[in-house]
């Protein structure tokens, strides 16, 4: 593993070993619990997971002035450390999701930030090395792109659909595709998440810690914002039964799949009302985002055009297809159950 200073692992402590971070600053949990200027921490955690639980990223004392660094740095690995304690006193699966995504969004911005630093190379191989010891991408640079293998780029791409991540539409020269910045750090992101996710997943599940507990109890009611919203799904087609599952799960759903289960509830006669409500439970969910988004694709934000829900030959392009025997070869979901003559 990566050997870090303290600078590197406030902006990536999902790469700390927590236990042994405490010790090396001379705390134990139960500090935190008793110590009254220490308890505040607990309360900065609580917060941080109240900002990704809201679907927002938290907005860093290491991004403000009026911080001095050297105290900020520690506060920052702390408040991650004792949320994923929250996160594991509360048991809240849901919540953890989001706090996974959240922080892998946070990293994101981080890891592109230094990337993109044309000052400073220590920086630029640290998020380099970051990229290759957690994902296998070998990256190097070149002038002010980023290159990778071929082979490194097909397998960590292989679930974007848009157009501009095709092969045939990307920059290769001598089996290496060129990538911005941005572009390097977009092609790992949902490995990240799922890797800061298992690691809190498989983080001991300490006991009660005194002084903890209002914190804990917090999450547990916060949780049930995110109380699992079930939809009868009858004679839906697999492809939207497992996308329903997926969210009901909360898991992430990728957008093409998103677009495909409102397209065919939309064609099904659902209001935007009455769809919203299956997105509540995606990690990344926003109220406003997913209205605006539905609305979109209802053809009822001003476009006028309704979208379609695609069909079965692009849903198996997409890993979207779990056809089975009652499928009958149809060519679109919105098929599935009618009576052949």
């Amino acid at each position: 593993m990566l050997a870090l200073g303290q600078d590197e692992i406030a902006k990536y402590p999902f790469l700390a070993d927590a236990g042994q971070y405490l010790k090396d600053q001379g705390f134990s949990l139960e500090q935190f619990g008793s110590d009254p200027d220490l308890k505040q921490l607990i309360e900065k955690a609580y917060d941080r997971i109240l900002v990704a639980a809201d679907g927002k990223i938290y907005k860093s004392d290491l991004d403000g002035d009026h911080v001095s660094k050297e105290a900020a740095l520690p506060r920052e690995v702390f408040s991650f450390l004792l949320a994923i304690v929250l996160l594991k006193l509360s048991g809240m699966h849901t919540l953890i999701k989001r706090f996974a995504l959240a922080e892998a969004r946070r990293a994101e911005k981080y890891l592109e930030k230094d990337l993109a630093n044309i000052s400073d190379e220590s920086k630029n191989q640290l998020a380099i090395r970051v990229i290759d010891d957690l994902f296998s991408v070998q990256v190097e640079k070149s002038d002010d792109y980023f290159i990778i293998p071929v082979s490194d780029y097909l397998k960590h791409s292989i679930n974007f659909h848009e157009r501009e991540w095709k092969l045939i539409n990307r920059h290769v020269e001598n089996g290496k595709v060129y990538l911005s910045p941005h572009e390097t750090v977009r092609l790992i992101r949902k490995e990240l998440g799922t890797y800061i996710n298992s690691k809190i997943i498989n983080a001991k599940t300490p006991t009660m810690i005194p002084g903890f507990e209002n914190s804990v109890n917090k999450l547990v009611s916060l949780s049930k914002k995110f109380t699992t919203y079930t939809v009868s799904t009858g004679e839906y087609p697999p492809c939207i039964k497992h996308a329903i599952e997926i969210l009901e799960k909360g898991e992430n759903l990728p957008h093409s799949g998103r677009f495909m289960l409102a397209t065919f509830l939309l064609s099904k006669g659902q209001t935007v009302q009455q769809i919203a409500p299956l997105f509540k439970n995606a990690p990344d969910y926003n109220p406003r985002v997913t209205l605006y988004q539905l609305n979109h694709l209802a053809g009822t934000s001003g476009s006028g055009t309704q979208y379609s829900c695609p069909s079965c030959e692009k849903l198996k392009t997409q890993s979207l297809c779990f056809a089975i025997p009652e499928c009958d070869n149809i060519i679109n979901p919105l098929q599935f159950g009618r009576k052949k003559k």
